[in-house]
């Protein structure tokens, strides 16, 4: 009596009709590449918007920000603060310079719009509503023994309008600024400094400098017409 065959098994049939599975060296090859430079595009556009509206590095040249930053520092900006918000008095910020947009220069903001600062007898006086009559600023972040002369005699005055600025350098007796160039527009402000990454030893973020109340001394107007008089 015949013995009955085993049926051959359904994965069996399957793999059979499949056959070894082909592919095509060339079209793997065209995937990769498509691959590649669709990561590279989305790296590009990352990088390219990190660097244009979020971050900056800088490298100062100069010293007329010191004490606080020196000659050959790197420096990273950041842009966010001036996308949601305004500029604020005590930011360091860097900003395209008025009289060549094509040199990067770093200062301190001192005046905002619609005041009006004073500098006479070593002192940075600012007027405004709240303070018709003037307060002194006090700045701590430069050493006392940096005099704030001015480039036009024994005192000084300007008067901000709208979206203008006025700018100094920390170290006041070695710098360029607002006190000889006039007013920074704010559409020529690039950022806010916020990193230094070198030299190693000065790796630190910067914190915004506040003015409160008590760090304004009250300024006298008879004392400034005296010191017109020296």
């Amino acid at each position: 009596m015949e013995e009955p065959k085993t049926p051959p098994s359904t994965n069996q049939n399957i793999l059979n009709e499949l056959g070894p599975e082909r592919t095509n060296p060339s079209g793997d090859f065209f995937e990769f590449i498509k691959d590649l430079i669709k990561t590279g595009l989305i790296v590009f556009i990352l990088a390219f918007a990190l660097r244009y509206f979020v971050i900056q590095p800088y490298i100062v040249e100069g010293e007329s920000m010191m004490p606080n930053y020196y000659n050959r520092e790197y420096l990273l900006a950041e842009k966010v603060s001036y996308l949601i918000g305004e500029p604020k008095r005590g930011d360091v910020t860097i900003f395209k310079y008025p009289k060549n947009p094509s040199v990067s220069y770093i200062k301190r903001i001192i005046g905002l719009p619609g005041e009006t600062i004073k500098i006479s007898n070593n002192q940075v006086i600012v007027v405004n509503k709240e303070n018709p009559t003037g307060k002194i600023l006090n700045e701590s972040y430069i050493p006392k023994e940096n005099r704030t002369n001015t480039y036009e005699g024994n005192s000084f005055e300007k008067t901000l309008n709208e979206n203008e600025y006025f700018v100094l350098g920390d170290n006041r007796e070695h710098s360029s600024d607002s006190r000889e160039w006039g007013v920074l527009p704010k559409t020529n402000i690039s950022g806010r400094a916020w990193v230094t990454l070198y030299p190693t030893d000065r790796i630190s973020i910067h914190q915004r400098v506040t003015y409160s109340l008590d760090e304004l001394k009250t300024f006298s107007l008879g004392l400034y017409e005296r010191a017109l008089a020296l």
